[in-house]
């Protein structure tokens, strides 16, 4: 019988990253004048009403992926690199970093999870080397034009958890036995899958969930590698 392996799941806004993409993102939009100051408003209003837990991670992933709508993905693709190397490289959180190096060391099987954009994450997924990426993807129209709706689930919440549980049974990974990262309530049902979670600058909401069970808490710069 094939062993088992163990997995180390990261959230990548404001765990992984010790910021939002989202908002990163927006701002390079605007002065790249790919976006407009409208929309701009618009997203750093929901933004807030995100962290108080009133729009879903799902919801604000999805209200940004209205200003696709109408447009070709190839621009958007032809600046992630640049995007990338200047604004998301300079922001991995130094404790994560370490935290993944010692699962890279210790053999695990290591697993990008957003709601972010594929497109966007490949290059994070490709320098950093990880070896799954599990994300939300833009809907193509049959016109090649997107259509500013997802393709399939936005890649959140429950769906979250699915899309682990679908690799775990894929490349036959221990859940119980593996490790989850995240900083919001909307990662409470990735870190319950797992046997090892950890609350990573939590939000009040699963910092609450975490000190009711017991589960490790960390923040960006203190680097402590798990035992």
């Amino acid at each position: 019988m094939t062993q088992s392996k163990i997995a180390a799941f990261f959230d990548f806004d404001n765990t992984l990253l010790a910021n939002d993409s989202g908002k990163l993102g927006i701002k390079y939009l605007y002065l790249e004048k790919m976006i407009s100051l409208p929309f701009v408003v618009k997203i750093i209003l929901a933004n807030q009403l995100f962290k108080r837990n009133i729009i879903t991670s799902e919801g604000i992933a999805k209200l940004i992926l209205k200003l696709y709508k109408g447009k070709e993905l190839q621009p958007f693709v032809d600046g992630a690199k640049e995007f990338y190397l200047k604004h998301l490289k300079p922001n991995l959180a130094p404790s994560m970093m370490q935290q993944l190096e010692f699962h890279r060391r210790s053999g695990h099987v290591l697993v990008l999870l957003s709601a972010s954009i594929r497109y966007m994450l490949q290059y994070v997924a490709d320098d950093i080397g990880f070896d799954h990426l599990l994300c939300s993807d833009i809907e193509v129209g049959e016109d090649g034009i997107l259509t500013g709706k997802p393709q399939g689930e936005i890649c959140a919440g429950i769906y979250k958890s699915q899309a682990a549980t679908r690799l775990a049974e894929e490349c036959n990974i221990d859940l119980a036995k593996s490790y989850a990262y995240g900083d919001h309530g909307s990662d409470i049902d990735i870190l319950s899958l797992v046997g090892n979670p950890v609350a990573v600058c939590p939000k009040p909401q699963l910092q609450k969930h975490a000190e009711e069970n017991n589960w490790k808490i960390m923040d960006y710069y203190t680097t402590e590698e798990t035992a």
